[in-house]
């Protein structure tokens, strides 16, 4: 594995389980957080934090696939997936999914050969949407799209109180 590759890891490590810089990891934020809070919406316009996470999980499955070799597109589930019925059982499953989408997110990046790492992945799309990045590129940018939403799940989570 390259350094680069060690760095990216650890930087999705913090940001998800572990201490990072900015303040508490994913995982802290969501921890106490029940099924009808994450269900619930303070603006018509917003999304709940279970559409965040929902979100999230699905950009990481979609970012491991890239680094897989296939093509680039929105995540299987879609963008912002619809929540369905709101139960405990269904976010509990919610969060294990997250932290199972996680976890296949390393496992691709620990297999990538060295060099692909700075090759472009596979993306036909529009240049605006990423067409042209490489895979650390991709990577960087979704460590950063997890640290943008678990900032909005920490504000939703703070409004529940």
């Amino acid at each position: 594995m390259t350094p680069d590759a060690k760095r990216l890891i650890d930087q999705l490590q913090r940001e998800f389980d572990g201490d990072p810089w900015h303040g508490p990891s994913l995982k802290k934020i969501l921890t106490g957080i029940t099924a009808e809070q994450a269900a619930r919406h303070y603006d018509a316009g917003a999304h709940s934090i279970w559409e965040l996470v929902l979100h999230v999980t699905g950009w990481k499955r979609e970012v491991a696939d890239r680094l897989e070799g296939k093509l680039a597109g929105d995540p299987a589930a879609g963008d912002w997936p619809t929540l369905g019925e709101a139960s405990e059982a269904r976010w509990q499953a919610a969060k294990t999914d997250l932290e199972g989408a996680h976890a296949d997110l390393i496992a691709a990046i620990g297999a990538l050969p060295d060099s692909r790492l700075h090759e472009p992945v596979r993306d036909e799309r529009n240049p605006a949407l990423g067409t042209g990045m490489t895979a650390w590129q991709t990577i960087s940018g979704l460590i950063q799209h997890d640290v943008y939403h678990a900032g909005q799940i920490a504000i939703l989570k703070k409004m529940t109180s």
